[in-house]
């Protein structure tokens, strides 16, 4: 039997003014995350609950089934068949932040750019999604499997929505989520979020003797402020004994000039305040980033502390500074496809009288699993007397490169764009890894600066277009007869 001969881009242009004023009204929703409006059904507040509800009409009124899954996502079906071919995208964004040149819940567009928060990430691919849906679902192509379209709420927090939504729905045979680049993403890094914690009884276990004669005590530390950036601001206080404050500070502004950084401090009622900046980088690339809780560490390490913040600074000193891949820790490994597992440590917090915690980010190929490394990390804390808890986990994404999905991916690709498919591999997360067989396919196209996360958000028009012809190209490859 013959397959019918599709111009996808002809259809899209077809449907173009439609399209936009949907990713507009979809735009202008501010679905940020806000329990303060949670409700029974609406457990990420009320403004996610509207944009869900919207993507849902949206689909049904395409003539899709739809489902609501206790508010938390959503799905829309068609078609018929044993396997079910999956889009797993997402109706939440981050807040916008400040400093925009249009109001970021407008839609507005500009030079061709279609700015507002999650025009990129998540709305527009979104949004592209469905409208290639619909154009395989109103050309009336013959489908030999179902086609599911599914809606989170929660990824940019905790992903709480695909954790539920799988608890009791169907998990689609192949997937692709439109959350990530072009062309194919088809490994991912494992992820794992670690605290490292001591309490003060857990160091006194340990019963080390005071230092002799210490030159400050370490009354308090703190650095960062989530576990996947790196932090850019540290500080710390410190009381003086042996060394004088104008000698502490001396010595660490030699420290400063050394090192090239830039930071401050404050001398008080026999206390010095210490403060340094770094450079935020994400997590999963720590290297790109200069980590000033760990540099703030690497100082204090060369001053004689009293016995408890003393092991505390040569610690983070010994396996965290400068440590991005974990070296120190004997955790460090090499995938030569998808690269080395990293270490970010991303908040630091300490008080004398109180807790020491780190909140460790690490980052792992699929040929260095979990179980593998994690006892070599925990070998290092014990004699230290830190605890190690798991805050989340979740596990790598590796789809065979030989695997249906990704040759018909790439297929496609290549028809409409005239290019090779390249496959990626990254270090971030995408919700592939919630899927049996999944990987991220576009929006971003190559070359593209990504602006997810940032001031003027935007994705090209043009390319959203094309976004939307790869993806109903992609469904009718996927789910024909």
């Amino acid at each position: 039997m013959s397959q019918p001969v599709i111009n996808w881009q002809e259809e899209v242009s077809k449907r173009q003014d439609e399209l936009l004023l949907a990713t507009q009204k979809f735009l202008q929703i501010k679905s940020v995350l806000d329990f303060s409006t949670a409700s029974a059904g609406a457990p990420f507040g009320s403004e996610i609950r509207k944009a869900l509800d919207y993507v849902l009409d949206v689909c049904k009124e395409a003539g899709m089934e739809i489902k609501d899954v206790e508010g938390y996502a959503g799905h829309a079906e068609f078609g018929a068949g044993d396997e079910l071919v999956g889009i797993l995208s997402h109706v939440d964004v981050v807040p916008e932040g400040d400093g925009w040149s249009v109001p970021p819940y407008e839609g507005r567009i500009v030079d061709g750019k279609l700015i507002a928060r999650g025009a990129i990430d998540d709305k527009g691919p979104t949004m592209a999604a469905i409208y290639a849906a619909k154009i395989v679902k109103e050309l009336g192509l013959p489908l030999g499997k179902r086609v599911r379209l599914i809606f989170g709420t929660d990824e940019e927090t905790s992903w709480r929505c695909v954790d539920r939504y799988f608890q009791t729905e169907e998990m689609p045979t192949v997937a692709f989520t439109p959350d990530a680049d072009f062309p194919i993403i088809y490994a991912e890094k494992g992820m794992t979020d670690l605290g490292v914690s001591q309490t003060l009884a857990d160091w006194q276990q340990l019963g080390v003797a005071e230092e002799n004669e210490p030159e400050a005590g370490l009354r308090t530390f703190d650095s960062g402020l989530r576990v996947n950036m790196v932090p850019d601001h540290a500080k710390a206080v410190l009381r003086c004994a042996k060394l004088s404050a104008e000698k502490l500070v001396a010595r660490y502004n030699d420290y400063l000039a050394q090192a090239k950084l830039t930071g401050e401090s404050t001398v008080g009622q026999g206390e010095v305040m210490l403060k340094l900046e770094g450079h935020s980088a994400h997590g999963s690339t720590p290297e790109l980033g200069v980590n000033a809780g760990t540099m703030l560490a690497h100082f204090l390490a060369s001053v004689k502390l009293d016995a408890r913040g003393a092991a505390f600074a040569r610690f983070v000193d010994q396996y965290f500074y400068g440590q991005h891949y974990g070296e120190n820790l004997g955790i460090a490994a090499n995938d030569e496809e998808i690269g080395p597992l990293t270490v970010n440590t991303g908040v630091f917090h300490y008080e004398a009288e109180g807790d020491a915690n780190m909140l460790v980010n690490i980052r792992y190929p699929h040929s260095a699993p979990y179980e593998a490394w994690e006892p070599r990390f925990l070998e290092k804390l014990k004699p230290a007397g830190y605890a190690l808890r798991i805050n989340e986990h979740r596990g790598p994404l590796f789809v065979d490169k030989e695997h249906p999905l990704i040759t018909t991916l790439s297929r496609v690709w290549t028809e409409q764009t005239g290019k090779e498919a390249e496959l990626l591999s990254i270090g971030g997360a995408t919700y592939g890894r919630a899927l049996k067989v999944g990987v991220a396919f576009g929006p971003l196209f190559p070359g593209r600066p990504d602006s997810a996360h940032q001031k003027d958000e935007h994705i090209m028009v043009e390319d959203l277009l094309k976004a939307t012809a790869l993806y109903a190209q992609a469904i009718y490859e996927l789910a024909k007869e």
